[in-house]
């Protein structure tokens, strides 16, 4: 296999374990979520704090998550580009987390993402990633009414 065969075949394993997550996520399937990230994960997420440190962490911000939405959470992913290396690569793309609220409220701001992974014993798995929102600068309030 050719450095070119092996990096598009990483790229695929990548988008493999996201189009999992987004299976997972669908069905509130905690350990399905898991499944992606590193056991020594560090998340910048939309929410405080101003980090997660560890699998522990945003195992925590998941299950408190689920219970706030009605019936299934959608995610989507759009303009992903990934990037291989040997044992890192990384990734960036425009995602929404959508669903019903147990308010009845809809939510689902896009975001921008971007997500650094790590092959650890063979296996690619999310070693860090940071979400963030446009900042609307004369209101200083976050924009979340952009789309990709």
């Amino acid at each position: 296999m050719t450095v070119s065969d092996t990096r598009q075949h990483d790229a695929a394993a990548i988008q493999q374990l996201l189009d999992n997550f987004i299976s997972a996520l669908h069905d509130k399937n905690l350990e399905g979520v898991m499944s992606i990230y590193a056991p020594e994960v560090v998340a910048f997420d939309i929410g405080g704090p101003l980090q997660y440190q560890g699998a522990d962490a945003v195992r925590k911000v998941w299950a408190a998550a689920f219970p706030m939405f009605q019936g299934p959470i959608t995610y989507e992913i759009r303009d992903i580009d990934i990037t291989v290396g040997d044992d890192v690569a990384f990734s960036h793309s425009f995602n929404r987390l959508s669903g019903t609220m147990i308010t009845g409220q809809q939510f689902g701001p896009w975001v921008r993402w971007t997500a650094c992974w790590r092959k650890i014993n063979g296996a690619w798995l999310l070693a860090h990633h940071q979400v963030s929102v446009p900042v609307d600068m004369a209101t200083g309030k976050a924009a979340l009414d952009l789309t990709p």
